[in-house]
């Protein structure tokens, strides 16, 4: 039996600010193609789930003045929409990485609508994207994201000044790491663009008279989907393998 209906509604919400801002920035639920209310839905229910884990650390908190709990609702919505963003950087970073890897093979033609977002993508690009976060979703990467937040409340204790310094240099870290690893995946094509471009230069300066640059983008194309079909696999499985590392140590 609930014996304070209010002091449980003001711990539920502030806990579905915490939960609330994450799902407004990870990948997939932030998605265009998700409507508001369905996200709206599904933080409630993952806050209702939660509650009865953080009971002891939440409502203590709530007996406070009405000053304090607004500062609170700033605070739980902030770290919330940190450990979404890093998430979201991580997959914006292999968004990046392939739109890379369509330019590198030759596929520069203007961007048709994207299946997850409402920006532009090429077709190559847009494939490797949805495939990505599918395979995020198939190894339930949500739930290595909502156990981080969940764990945040010791890290982050509850009812304190949120350290935007910290936030800061989580963020500016996993940019480095997301950027090492999106440049490690789209090597083999950036290395594959070079030696093709470097190769279509020579011969243009044996037989300039031909137009080897026109006539050399089929190859360009066959040669880049050629090594797409043989690092596809090795491509998808690496990315979703190195999503944990993003909240490591946080």
């Amino acid at each position: 039996m609930i014996t304070d209906p209010q002091g449980t509604i003001l711990a539920l919400f502030l806990i579905f600010c915490r939960m609330g801002g994450c799902v407004l920035a990870m990948p997939g639920f932030s998605s265009a193609r998700v409507p508001e209310i369905l996200r709206v839905f599904v933080a409630a229910g993952l806050s209702l789930a939660v509650l009865p884990l953080l009971w002891d650390t939440v409502y203590p908190a709530v007996s406070g003045t009405s000053a304090s709990y607004i500062g609170l609702i700033f605070s739980e919505s902030l770290i919330g929409v940190m450990y979404g963003l890093l998430a979201r950087l991580y997959t914006m970073g292999f968004q990046f990485a392939a739109t890379i890897i369509a330019m590198m093979v030759g596929y520069t033609s203007p961007g048709g609508q994207d299946v997850v977002e409402d920006t532009p993508e090429t077709s190559l690009s847009g494939f490797i994207t949805f495939a990505g976060i599918m395979i995020l979703f198939l190894m339930d990467f949500h739930h290595i994201v909502f156990k981080a937040l969940i764990d945040s409340y010791t890290t982050m204790p509850f009812g304190g000044l949120t350290d935007v310094r910290a936030n800061l240099i989580s963020l500016t870290d996993t940019l480095v790491s997301t950027t090492s690893i999106m440049l490690r995946l789209s090597s083999p094509f950036l290395l594959y663009s070079m030696m093709f471009n470097v190769s279509i230069g020579f011969i243009n300066k044996l037989a300039p008279q031909i137009p080897v640059y026109f006539i050399s983008t089929p190859y360009l194309i066959l040669g880049g989907l050629f090594l797409f079909y043989f690092s596809v696999a090795a491509l998808i499985s690496q990315f979703a393998e190195s999503f944990p590392s993003v909240f490591i140590g946080i």
